[in-house]
C-alpha cells in the first residue's frame, strides 16, 4: 500500500540531519534553482506582488529570501511542529550564518531583494497549515519547492496537491516551483523514512498543463555534492493558475 500524506509523522521530521545534508553549504543544483528564480522574480517589481506564499516552507529560507524581491507579505505555510519551530527561530531571532551565502548569491542576481538577511525574512508570517488549509485564490504568487512529490507516495494524490497549489492563487496568478526528479523513498539521518513519489519533466507537464498558462518546465542533473537520495536531479516550474482556474 502506498503511505499517504496523512499516514506520516511530520512533527518529527528531522531539521538537523536535513540541514547538515542539504542547506550547511550552498550546493551547485540550489545554486541553479536560485539563478533561475531570480530571472522569474526579475519580472517583477519591488513591492510588486502583494501577497506571496511559500507552500510547506519547512527549514529552507532561501525561497523566502528570493520572494523578498517582489513580495509585501510572504506567508510560510508549514505544518509540522519540528520545521515550524526552526522556523520560528529564524523569523523571530538571529537567522543563522549558513544562509549568508544564500543571500549573498540571491542578491548578487536580483539587487532588490533587501540588503541584509534580517531585511529579507522581515515580510515573512508563518502560518501553521498545510496546503489543503488554504482557501482558493488567496495569492497573487505561489511558490513550492519539494513538497507534492514528496509528501505521497500516491500519483492521484501528488496530483491533488499540484491542483491546490495552482488553484491557492487568483485566475492569472504566478507560480513557481522546484521538485526532485525520480525521488524515490526516501531516508533522511540514521533511521527516518519519508515518502516519495516519482516524476519528471514529461509527467509535471502533463499534470500542470491542463492547470496553467506560460507553463516552462525544465531541469537540472543530478548533483553529486548532495546524498544520494535516489533522484535523478531537479524539476524547475513557472506559469500562471489559468483564467478561469479548472
Amino acid at each position: 500500500m502506498a503511505v499517504l500524506n496523512d499516514d506520516v509523522d511530520w512533527d518529527s521530521w528531522p531539521v538537523e540531519d536535513y540541514l547538515a545534508e542539504n542547506y550547511r553549504e550552498l550546493h551547485p543544483s540550489d545554486a541553479a534553482v536560485i539563478t533561475h528564480h531570480c530571472a522569474f522574480y526579475r519580472e517583477f517589481a519591488p513591492g510588486g506582488v502583494g501577497r506571496s506564499v511559500e507552500i510547506g516552507a519547512g527549514p529552507n529560507l532561501y525561497p523566502l529570501i528570493l520572494a523578498s524581491a517582489a513580495s509585501r507579505r510572504i506567508d510560510a505555510v508549514e505544518a509540522g511542529a519540528s520545521n515550524t519551530a526552526y522556523l520560528e527561530r529564524q523569523l523571530n531571532g538571529t537567522p543563522e550564518e549558513s544562509w549568508l551565502p544564500f543571500h549573498t548569491l540571491c542578491r548578487s542576481l536580483n539587487p532588490d531583494i533587501p540588503e541584509t538577511l534580517e531585511g529579507a525574512l522581515s515580510p515573512v508570517r508563518l502560518v501553521h497549515g498545510d496546503l489543503r488549509s488554504i482557501e482558493p485564490g488567496s495569492y497573487d504568487l505561489a511558490s513550492m519547492h519539494f513538497v507534492a512529490e514528496g509528501a505521497t507516495e500516491d500519483f492521484e494524490e501528488f496530483k491533488d496537491f499540484c491542483r491546490r497549489f495552482v488553484r491557492c492563487v487568483v485566475p492569472g496568478g504566478h507560480l513557481v516551483a522546484a521538485f526532485m526528479e525520480n525521488m524515490p523513498t526516501y531516508r533522511i539521518g540514521a533511521a527516518s523514512r519519508w515518502p516519495g513519489c516519482p516524476v519528471d519533466t514529461d509527467v509535471v507537464t502533463e499534470v500542470f498543463a491542463p492547470l496553467t498558462d506560460r507553463l516552462a518546465v525544465g531541469r537540472i542533473p543530478s548533483d553529486p555534492t548532495l546524498p544520494d537520495y535516489g533522484d535523478s536531479g531537479m524539476i524547475l516550474l513557472t506559469g500562471a493558475a489559468a483564467s478561469p482556474p479548472p
